[in-house]
């Protein structure tokens, strides 16, 4: 076991300019895609994902869904586009995400599922949302 402290033999050398340079932060850049519109149109509705065995009908905690397929834009670091979501309570959205109950294929079916039974709903509400100038 060494008692002494660790030295260097030869000392780091500087490089030119790195330590007097000033870093300059960037703006957060904009999400390709983001639209809450559609977002705002999960609020209030029940749980469209209704996986058997796992959803408890749990207003409160309804929020939208992404798409989790690269067939919707879903990429490394990047969610799919805010057209992708489905109203979906937190227990069926954590079994969607990190869930193991259900293979790949149930998930991407019982998603798919849901999207489609959403489509109309959200038309419906759109449509409405237009018609009372929102």
């Amino acid at each position: 076991m060494r008692t002494a402290p660790l030295t260097r033999k030869t000392p780091l050398k500087a490089t030119t300019g790195l330590q007097r340079t000033t870093f300059k932060r960037r703006a957060p850049k904009k999400r390709a895609g983001h639209e809450p519109k559609y977002l705002a149109a999960c609020r209030g509705e029940p749980c469209f994902l209704l996986i058997p065995g796992v959803c408890r009908g749990e207003l409160e905690t309804v929020v939208p869904c992404h798409a989790n397929w690269s067939a919707y834009g879903k990429g490394m670091g990047m969610k799919a586009k805010d057209i992708f979501t489905v109203p979906g309570c937190f227990r069926c959205h954590q079994c969607l995400d990190q869930g193991f109950s259900l293979t790949d294929d149930q998930k991407r079916a019982t998603w798919e599922w849901a999207y489609n039974r959403w489509l109309p709903v959200r038309a419906g509400k759109m449509n409405e949302g237009a018609a009372h100038g929102c």
